[in-house]
């Protein structure tokens, strides 16, 4: 087995990954502007769709989603306590008969057939933890597809900034009192991670060659002391994500950079958006429109978002 499968099959079974999970849009503000802008692309993508697979599925976010208009959605994931979460909001919002969960991993969809689905779906990038089998996973994402593919993968463009600015995840915290432990551990070291703080430009030329924003080896060394380190992530270039998805026969390609717009912004102001329903409505309305301009696409906040015909 890879060490991108063993370090992503440990992290995401950590115990409380299924609670951390379903609160991220209650917790960072990102999160929020990413699920908006793919929920308001699935919608208005449905036509003709009747049974969907959702790949790396977590919480299921657009399973519950789309089983609440009647679509039957195979719900997959490699986590138990995501699918645990899961299946307790799809009772909770009383569409249990329209999910099937399924534990599994991405780089082994030999169950089913080709074809086997009207619309493919994975978001939040677990194509991305699949290296170094992130295209073969794409191909076969795309062959049990039988009318339109959707995905998004960790973006290489975006993600560099990180690397520059240790206070990125800062910007998005919607609430300084949250009791996650990500929230404040980042208020915390805050000033602690400015004074360490040295920019290494070999560093950033590495990472824009290879795709990785973290080294692979001391991921792979702090897996083999017991550790649960962040999954070993492949990041894409637009460019790049194109080609595989084209190589595999998609068709009419349209890329978006869910994110882009928000980050030019700085917390107080993102806080006060978010405070205001009907500013936050008319704000998120307005990144989906600005970040699926094909010129911002690479700088999402995270992810490359990117759909496709059959």
């Amino acid at each position: 087995m890879e060490y991108s499968t063993k370090i992503s099959e440990r992290m995401w079974n950590l115990p409380d990954k299924g609670e951390l999970e379903a609160e991220r849009e209650q917790t960072f503000i990102d999160d929020i502007v990413q699920k908006s802008h793919i929920e308001k692309e699935l919608l208005q993508n449905l036509d003709g769709v009747r049974n969907v697979f959702d790949g790396g599925a977590g919480c299921g976010r657009f399973s519950i989603l789309l089983a609440k208009r009647g679509i039957q959605v195979t719900h997959f994931d490699l986590s138990q306590p995501m699918i645990d979460k899961a299946k307790e909001l799809a009772e909770k919002e009383g569409v249990l008969e329209n999910i099937t969960f399924v534990r599994g991993r991405l780089e082994d969809l030999s169950d089913y057939a080709d074809r086997s689905f009207d619309l493919v779906m994975s978001f939040d990038a677990p194509i991305s933890y699949t290296f170094p089998k992130q295209e073969e996973v794409i191909g076969n994402l795309v062959r049990i597809a039988r009318r339109k593919i959707m995905i998004s993968v960790s973006s290489r463009l975006g993600g560099l900034p990180y690397l520059a600015n240790p206070l990125q995840k800062h910007q998005f915290i919607l609430d300084q009192n949250s009791k996650d432990g990500w929230v404040q551990w980042c208020l915390k070291n805050r000033e602690n991670l400015i004074d360490s703080f040295q920019f290494d430009r070999k560093v950033c030329e590495k990472a824009l060659e290879t795709g990785f924003i973290d080294d692979v080896e001391e991921t792979k060394q702090a897996y083999d002391r017991g550790e649960s380190p962040w999954c070993i992530t492949y990041h894409f270039m637009p460019d790049e994500l194109v080609r595989i998805l084209q190589k595999n026969g998609v068709r009419n390609i349209e890329l978006a950079g869910p994110g882009a717009y928000a980050r030019t912004m700085p917390n107080e102001i993102l806080v006060k958006i978010m405070s205001d329903p009907k500013q936050k409505r008319e704000f998120l309305d307005f990144c989906h429109t600005y970040d699926s301009n094909p010129y911002v696409c690479g700088m999402g906040k995270d992810n490359l978002f990117a759909k496709g015909e059959i």
